[in-house]
This record gives C-alpha cells, sequence and structure tokens, in this order.
C-alpha cells in the first residue's frame, strides 16, 4: 500500500532517475516519427520491444508464465481487431463496386453548393463510415470521389484533409464498431456497452474540435500560411 509523505526534492529526483527508461518509451514513438526513422507501425514494434527489454532485464517484472499470457492476450485481441478490418475491407469493395459513393456525392451536390453545409454533411458522412473502415480505406474510397466536389465549391485541400482526418479518428472511437472502442474494452475487461458510457464525455470535446475546425477554416490554415507553405 502507498503511502502520502513529505515533499523532498531528493525523493523527486532519485524517483524521477528511476522512472527515466519508462519515459524513454514515448520518447522513442514520437521521436522516431518525428525524425522519420521509423513509421507508426514500426514505431509500435520499436516500443514494445523497449518495453520488453525494461520488464525482463531492467525492471524484471515481467517472468515466463507472465509473457505467455500478454502474448496470448494479444494475440486474441489482434484476431477480433483483424475480423473487424477483413469484414471493413469487404464493405469498402461492396461501396466501390456498387458505386453508392459515388451516387452519394452526385446528390450532395445536387442538394446545396453551399461549402459549409457540404462539409457538415460530409462530416455525417465520415463519422458513420469511419466507425465501419478502416482509415486507410476510407482514404482510398472516399478522397477520389469527394475532392471533385471539395474544390468546386472552394473548400482548401488541406482544410478538408484535416476534417477528414479528425473525422475518421473520432469513428474509430464511437459506437457501434468503432476499433479503438473494442480493442478499449478488450483491454479493459469490460463491455463494449459499459466502455462506450466511460468515453462518451470525451467524445463532447472532440465533436465540438471538429465543427470549429470545420466551420472556422483558419484554425487550420493560419499556421501553414504564415510559415509560407500555403498560398
Amino acid at each position: 500500500m502507498g503511502r502520502d509523505q513529505a515533499f523532498r526534492w531528493d525523493v523527486l529526483f532519485r524517483t524521477f532517475i528511476a522512472a527515466l527508461p519508462a519515459l524513454m518509451t514515448p520518447i522513442i514513438i514520437v521521436g522516431g516519427m518525428t525524425f522519420g526513422w521509423f513509421t507508426p507501425t514500426e514505431a509500435a514494434i520499436a516500443a514494445c520491444t523497449w518495453a520488453l527489454m525494461l520488464g525482463i532485464f531492467l525492471y524484471r517484472s515481467l517472468s515466463l508464465k507472465q509473457f505467455y499470457k500478454v502474448t496470448m492476450d494479444t494475440i486474441e485481441t489482434t484476431s477480433g481487431v483483424l475480423l473487424i478490418v477483413a469484414a471493413a475491407s469487404l464493405f469498402g469493395w461492396v461501396l466501390t463496386t456498387t458505386r453508392l459513393t459515388e451516387a452519394g456525392a452526385e446528390a450532395l451536390l445536387q442538394l446545396t453548393d453551399n461549402k459549409y453545409i457540404i462539409l457538415l454533411l460530409i462530416n455525417v458522412l465520415l463519422l458513420v463510415i469511419g466507425c465501419f473502415l478502416e482509415p486507410i480505406a476510407s482514404i482510398s474510397i472516399l478522397v477520389p470521389v469527394l475532392m471533385p466536389i471539395i474544390l468546386k465549391v472552394g473548400i482548401h485541400p488541406v482544410h478538408f484533409g484535416v476534417v477528414m482526418t479528425l473525422n475518421l479518428m473520432i469513428g474509430l472511437l464511437h459506437p457501434p464498431l468503432g476499433m479503438v472502442l473494442f480493442v478499449l474494452s478488450r483491454i479493459a475487461k469490460l463491455s463494449i456497452e459499459r466502455t462506450t458510457m466511460a468515453i462518451l464525455p470525451w467524445l463532447v470535446p472532440l465533436l465540438m474540435s471538429l465543427i470549429a475546425i470545420t466551420l472556422i477554416p483558419e484554425l487550420t490554415l493560419w499556421l501553414p500560411r504564415t510559415m509560407g507553405m500555403l498560398k
């Protein structure tokens, strides 16, 4: 059991030094991707390898039995996620072959030419699609269809790219079948329903940020323009 103790700088310093190896994990992930040493997937592998080395050799808190259990839990969770990815790929193939996305784009232009209304309608579409399709599949299917509409109504491609990415990231979290939601429920050993109720408060600021970024393009475009990256 932990207990309260008086604050002391030497204790803080010793604790910080002891935690440095573990604190290297986010540095490896963010730093490696920032400097281009590896991709996000490779960063995850590097972080897992580093954590494994710390658990076995430095902290010695990971026994062979625990390692086996962690491995089997990972395989079980990954298998469930891959089933969702497989179903999402099939769903994407159905959308492509039936040309439903193109028909929807044409209907969208016939409905309105106001760029803000179009962006809000696209948000709804992306939030629904993002719940069932993985981001890469969603981008591959929807960008070629939506980009002509975006350019036609005068929406900047960079603005649209940020809006689309944020939509798809939120889609991974919201029910009923967001992949991250599923992974969280497996890790926390909670039902999808209880996990959904736990993350609902966090969806509110995410959706508010999405609306702000959608309706105020300068939130996205100001920094690139200031740095001379956009005209």
